[in-house]
């Protein structure tokens, strides 16, 4: 019986990779071979890629050795223009035989849409994978993405890292490619320390397993795994919480072949200096996990990830003792260091740092925050002498050692130094707390105080940027103002203040010199932030023309924004929305045809039609309920009124002629219908809900 499918291996074996772009690169050349594949018209039963420092590998199963034969139809000039009128042919359709290397007897006629066609149809054979699989292969790894290459030797080849060696079968057969000098073969290298020999791959399928007995655990996504419950035991036999972050999890497995967790330990007074100090030596520079106890207290303990399975693992231990020692010596030195020098005498310093060009120094930008965080905080009832103190000493950590040498503690290194200084709690709680929220789902500050300084950090930003025509691009957002938009509106939402988004920013372009920025500032950031409730919502499965048909109102205050997306979106989908959004719809376009402003207000003499008096009257025993309801905030009682409206308004649209022929009595049916829109239109713009069209 012919074999009609294969399994396929592809792994580049180098140098240690960096362990970034490992799991990219890898995905890369998975990508590409596949695609290499579909090209030729080739198909497989299912795929999987490897990714080690010293190897990235592809393994596609079930690949078919031949693809299908297919028809190909090259069509030549019209049948019209085929032969002159002594019926003999014409150089049209003898050049096209002669291109297709065939007679012009061969030639066929074929129909297409736009007439009758000389041309030949003849069958390709499929392509057979032995044959195109060196060019795919080749192909895919020269499209593997690469920032930064190096070259080894006296070739010219160019790599991240230098390749070793290659492996290409076909179920046993060896294909052959070259790849920057190397030929292919079926010979992979086990663990550099464990398994240092050579290794002859009987086929794809063994890859894994051979691989595993030589101290290689390939898959990428078991060996994370294998990495996190090791470290999940270590801990819970220390009684210990593990803190894994997920990023330095993908770190530490692109750093392993095979990984074993060891726990080590760093002396208790390093406790002293603030936790994220020592977090981030251990976790930036050391690749550790660090642990807590059940109160989230830092532990003077830390487990690192070893790619040896030592014999002395406690000498692997004491090495990474040592080497962790003098960084968290360091830190403690800049700690002691910086709180001689009070964190309030500090802000002159801020003069010498760059904000932006155009927009000043920090100093500037500290005086601004100062300024409009004290307006925020009295329209919050807040206390304005904490937050103007928290807001002018907030970045003045910028300039400590502790911050320079350990960026991300910024906030943190100024709560420290401002308890330190005897600051008010809620000063050095807010100087931290005004980072917050530092990143989509992080926590909110936990004083209206740090809330005013958070609110007033962002919005000076956003107006400035937006102020000097630097808004975000595409992916470009330098400042990070998509970021710094969305923790405003979680900010204000949070607070639950009437502070609209439009007062906040013309309050904040106020704090810049007359003519610096542009006279629609304040509008352009108005608009921007409240388009970032799309990304809030989309996160809540809320359909964005929910979020629309309350903007169209016109309201600019997050948190009102908030309440009435909430209830129009449990309204929304319910049959009495449907239709009341249908009938709205044929209300707006009626409205906008006629060419006119409307007020409301209809006059009762002049209808005489019962559903237009019902209609009527039910919207007048309505009008004072529902701007009660709106008032009070409460939408879903005044959606829920409105929702009453549904029979009069069906009734109306099937009994009523609204566009009448005398003047009089159309108009006024167009004022009803105003009336009916504005009552609607206090919430939110149902014509653009979900209702079908009219």
């Amino acid at each position: 019986m012919t074999q009609t499918s294969a399994d396929l291996l592809f792994e580049l074996g180098t140098e240690e990779l960096p362990a970034g772009p490992l799991s990219t690169m890898a995905a890369a050349l998975g990508s590409s071979i596949l695609e290499g594949l579909a090209h030729h018209g080739l198909t497989y039963a299912s795929s999987k890629i490897f990714a080690t420092p010293r190897r990235l590998a592809v393994l596609v199963k079930g690949m078919s050795l031949e693809a299908p034969d297919k028809t190909v139809e090259a069509l030549g000039p019209p049948v019209t223009a085929a032969r002159d009128k002594q019926g003999d042919w014409t150089p049209a359709a003898l050049g096209f035989a002669k291109k297709q290397g065939v007679d012009v007897t061969d030639l066929t006629v074929i129909n297409t849409s736009k007439g009758d066609r000389l041309g030949l149809c003849r069958t390709e054979r499929g392509a057979r994978a032995a044959t195109v699989l060196p060019e795919v292969l080749a192909n895919a790894v020269a499209r593997i993405p690469v920032t930064k290459r190096m070259r080894w030797g006296r070739e010219r080849h160019e790599f991240l890292r230098p390749v070793q060696w290659v492996v290409a079968l076909l179920d046993k057969q060896v294909i052959d490619v070259v790849v920057m000098g190397i030929n292919s073969g079926r010979h992979t290298l086990g663990h550099r320390f464990h398994h240092p020999e050579a290794i002859s791959l009987e086929s794809p399928a063994t890859y894994e397993e051979t691989l595993l007995a030589a101290n290689v655990l390939a898959d990428f996504g078991q060996r994370r795994e294998r990495i996190r419950s090791q470290v999940i035991a270590i801990a819970e036999g220390l009684k210990a919480n593990a803190v894994i972050d997920d990023a330095l999890l993908d770190e530490v497995t692109g750093l392993v072949e095979w990984p074993v967790a060891l726990q080590g330990s760093f002396d208790p007074a390093f406790l002293e200096v603030p936790a994220g100090a020592v977090i981030s030596s251990m976790k930036e520079h050391q690749k550790y996990f660090h642990l807590v106890s059940d109160e989230g207290q830092l532990l003077p303990l830390f487990i690192t990830i070893a790619n040896i399975e030592s014999h002395h693992p406690a000498s692997v231990v004491a090495g990474n003792e040592r080497v962790i020692r003098p960084r968290l010596s360091d830190a403690a030195f800049f700690f002691e260091t910086d709180k001689t020098t009070p964190l309030a005498d500090r802000s002159s310093r801020l003069e010498g740092i760059v904000f932006q060009q155009k927009l000043g120094s920090v100093a500037d930008k500290t005086r601004r925050i100062v300024a409009l965080s004290g307006w925020i905080a009295d329209a919050l009832g807040a206390d304005s002498s904490v937050t103007q103190r928290a807001a002018t000493l907030a970045k003045c950590d910028l300039v400590t050692d502790l911050v320079l040498e350990f960026p991300d503690l910024q906030g943190i290194a100024g709560a420290h130094y401002a308890r330190h200084d005897c600051e008010l709690e809620a000063v050095a709680a807010a100087v931290e707390e005004h980072y917050w929220p530092r990143f989509s789902g992080d926590q909110l500050p936990n004083s209206p105080e740090a809330s005013a300084v958070a609110l007033a950090d962002r919005l000076d930003t956003l107006v400035g940027i937006f102020g000097i025509g630097q808004a975000p691009t595409g992916s470009k957002d330098p400042f990070a103002l998509r970021r710094g938009a969305l923790a405003v509106i979680r900010l204000l939402v949070n607070l639950d203040t009437p502070l609209t988004l439009s007062d906040l920013a013309e309050r904040a372009a106020r704090e810049y010199p007359n003519n610096l920025l542009a006279p629609d500032t304040a509008s352009a950031v108005t608009e921007y932030t409240l388009e970032r409730f799309r990304s809030w919502y989309d996160d809540k499965n809320i359909a964005v023309e929910v979020l629309r048909a309350v903007l169209a109102t016109g309201i600019t205050g997050p948190a009102e924004v908030d309440r009435r997306v909430a209830a129009l979106n449990a309204f929304a989908g319910t049959d009495a929305s449907i239709a009341l959004a249908a009938a709205n719809k044929r209300v707006a376009n009626i409205l906008s045809k006629s060419g006119e402003t409307r007020a409301g207000k209809p006059m009762p003499d002049l209808f005489n039609e019962p559903a237009e008096n019902q209609l009527y009257e039910s919207l007048e025993g309505l009008k004072a309920v529902v701007a009660d309801k709106i008032s009070e905030g409460d939408y879903a009682a005044a959606l829920s009124e409105l929702a009453s409206l549904q029979a009069p308004v069906d009734a109306f649209f099937e009994n009523v002629m609204v566009n009448a022929d005398d003047p009089a009595i159309r108009d006024n049916r167009h004022e009803l219908l105003a009336a009916l829109r504005n009552a609607f239109t206090g919430i939110a713009d149902f014509a653009l809900l979900g209702g079908g069209s009219q």
